[in-house]
């Protein structure tokens, strides 16, 4: 991943309608140095497919998951999309998303993320990533701005999470949560073991107040792009009105002086964070402990297990 890039582009968007999206894609795509050499390359896009069991507003937007393949596949890519999320897995959650037949159409194919390879951090933690996250040739992370219960807000850095595979985030949570524990330092080390990233932001409809699940919908109206998930989180904060101490990933990645960390280091080739700002997104005041208690970890393990077992019956 190409971390030293701190070019953010930022546009104005209110609508989910396809061909809006699109010309947006290639607005933010053009205004950061693409268009990359996409033709025939394997393109996988990393949505945060969390769960749509009870509406969508937990996930990437359908409309805005099925205008970027497009944009992709006619810009001559291959292309594929995954995750591992929480909740169920890719396959179920695009599913109940309603898309799974248009994306059969366009010749995506889907990816539940069950191939993986371990692979060491810096810090010698050991970390199962996906295969199909790890050989495509452009990995497009593609978050959903929203609160979040325990890291405040989740954007670009955390949703590349999910490129791990199912039982080591509870995993993770369990034993790197704590008090004391890295769990922030380590999702800042996963960035480094990714492949080169393009980072897509739906941030037309966010979810605030609280999250990643349970939250409300905010008009945010704001679609991003850039290459460092790093640089793309710091503009996000300033864009929300978030301190940066009030972010535990992005206080990670200050820690670790990775570029894009601080707001200086940032341009923005559209408009700017300012001319985007909002003084009423609402994130939690008090976030809730990061560590899952043994029994939360059993019970996220079986509840995967049984989830794999009806997509597969299913």
């Amino acid at each position: 991943m190409q971390l030293e890039s701190t070019s953010v582009a930022l546009l104005r968007c209110s609508s989910y309608r396809c061909s809006h999206l699109m010309e947006r894609f290639d607005s933010l795509i053009r205004a950061i140095g693409g268009p990359f050499a996409l033709h025939g390359r394997q393109v996988l896009l990393k949505p945060n497919l969390l769960s749509a069991k009870n509406g969508p507003l937990p996930c990437t937007e359908a409309a805005f998951i099925l205008a970027a393949a497009r944009w992709f596949i006619d810009a001559g890519a291959r292309v594929a999309i995954g995750d591992s999320p929480a909740f169920g897995s890719a396959t179920t959650n695009l599913t109940r998303l309603g898309i799974t037949q248009e994306l059969a159409y366009l010749g995506v194919t889907l990816s539940d993320f069950t191939r993986t390879r371990t692979c060491l951090l810096d810090s010698g933690v050991k970390a199962k990533v996906a295969e199909d996250a790890l050989d495509c040739d452009l990995l497009v992370n593609m978050p959903r701005i929203k609160a979040h219960a325990q890291v405040r807000v989740t954007m670009a850095v955390k949703n590349c999470f999910g490129c791990l595979s199912g039982l080591q985030k509870p995993w993770w949570h369990m034993i790197h949560g704590g008090t004391s524990g890295r769990f922030a330092d380590l999702l800042v080390q996963l960035l480094a073991l990714l492949p080169d990233t393009l980072t897509l932001v739906d941030g037309i409809r966010a979810m605030h107040r609280t999250g990643p699940i349970n939250g409300g919908p905010y008009p945010l109206r704001v679609v991003a792009a850039g290459v460092n998930p790093v640089a793309i989180d710091t503009a996000f904060l300033r864009l929300l009105g978030i301190s940066d101490n009030n972010s535990p990933l992005q206080v990670a990645a200050m820690h670790r002086k990775i570029f894009g960390s601080s707001s200086e280091d940032i341009t923005y080739p559209l408009a700017s964070p300012n001319d985007l700002q909002v003084h009423d997104f609402r994130v939690p005041g008090i976030v809730n402990p990061i560590r899952f208690r043994p029994f939360s970890f059993v019970f996220s393990a079986v509840r995967r297990a049984m989830g794999t077992i009806r997509s597969r019956l299913g």
